[in-house]
């Protein structure tokens, strides 16, 4: 099934709906040929958005990922690659966990040396920075944007009030606005995008680019009977993924939808991913993968997307309705 390009919230900017993003996979479990066979496999479907982020593996994912895409030889216009900026690579006072111009001024400059880029097409403030003016934070941003290093900026897992005064801000000032978020948007976390951002699509032109569509793995149904060998959650660092995993509720829900996968004849992942594509204001859906295999089985979601009418999507929110997080 061909890929289906949305624009990016009120941008003129196209994305895949389904693009490629390397956290926990570039740098831990991916790299060298492995990474390049997993980023072929995506842009050979027509992916054409890559997500990354400075904090992933400590600046390795960043790394690899440009020194992948220049031995792939991709042409600079045929890619969309983005990273974001906030937890900070170095210690001292000014450059971890936070969003003041020192700190994004230095970041970018690492992020872009280690993409072996000119510039990225989207950078992110990885969280809110309640310690710094979000003025301060906004005419770094949109220096950013006037130099040339990023193309357009938004924001990761915000609050809708955050995201709509900086978005004053640049309009009061007439400077660079941000045009997207990055929040988790899966069937188990609906609440941000589907109300709390709501008047900001209409209002302001906002974009999403969503992560997690699985929940960390939840929603394949491979946590249904305990946390199997060699998955991310057995991973040094993501302990706080065992215990999400194994909660009885949320795989009581999943155990429902794989009904519901079962009867279209696809996996609980591809089901899950398809019904993401469904909102119309997502822009793109991250996913991600360590095995071609994966990528492929991910891109599959195309053509499940096609098949969620009225009745299936009743039958999916009948089997959220028991216990559905908030």
């Amino acid at each position: 099934m061909e890929m289906e390009y949305r624009r990016l919230g009120g941008t003129g900017l196209r994305v895949s709906v389904l693009s490629f993003g390397s956290w926990v996979t570039f740098g831990p479990q991916l790299a060298g040929d492995l990474a390049a066979d997993c980023l072929s496999a995506a842009y050979d479907a027509g992916v054409n958005f890559f997500d990354n982020a400075e904090a992933y593996a400590g600046g390795e994912s960043e790394r690899i990922m440009g020194e992948t895409i220049a031995r792939l030889g991709w042409p600079r216009h045929s890619y969309v690659v983005s990273t974001k900026l906030f937890w900070g690579l170095h210690d001292g006072v000014n450059m971890r966990n936070t969003l003041n111009r020192k700190y994004l001024t230095q970041a970018i400059a690492g992020s872009l040396d280690r993409l072996g880029l000119d510039f990225v097409d989207l950078v992110y403030c990885h969280r809110p920075d309640p310690n710094t003016p979000i003025e301060e934070t906004v005419w770094a941003m949109s220096d950013m944007v006037t130099r040339g290093q990023a193309l357009y900026w938004g924001t990761s897992e915000w609050p809708a009030e955050a995201i709509r005064e900086a978005w004053d801000i640049a309009e009061r000032h007439h400077l660079h606005k941000p045009v997207v978020e990055q929040p988790q948007y899966n069937l188990l976390w609906r609440d941000r995008v589907e109300q709390e951002y709501l008047p900001l699509y209409d209002g302001i032109g906002l974009g999403l680019t969503t992560w997690s569509p699985l929940a960390s793995g939840l929603l394949t149904g491979k946590y249904l009977d305990g946390v199997p060998e060699g998955s991310r959650a057995t991973l040094p660092g993501y302990e706080w993924l065992a215990n999400l995993l194994t909660d009885e509720e949320r795989n009581a829900t999943v155990a429902g939808l794989r009904a519901v996968a079962d009867d279209l004849g696809c996996t609980l992942a591809q089901l899950a991913i398809a019904w993401c594509t469904r909102n119309p204001h997502v822009s793109t859906v991250i996913t991600g993968a360590s095995r071609v295999e994966q990528v492929h089985e991910n891109l599959a979601a195309l053509e499940v997307a096609s098949r969620l009418d009225d009745e299936v999507m009743s039958r999916i929110d009948a089997a959220l309705a028991p216990g559905q997080p908030a």
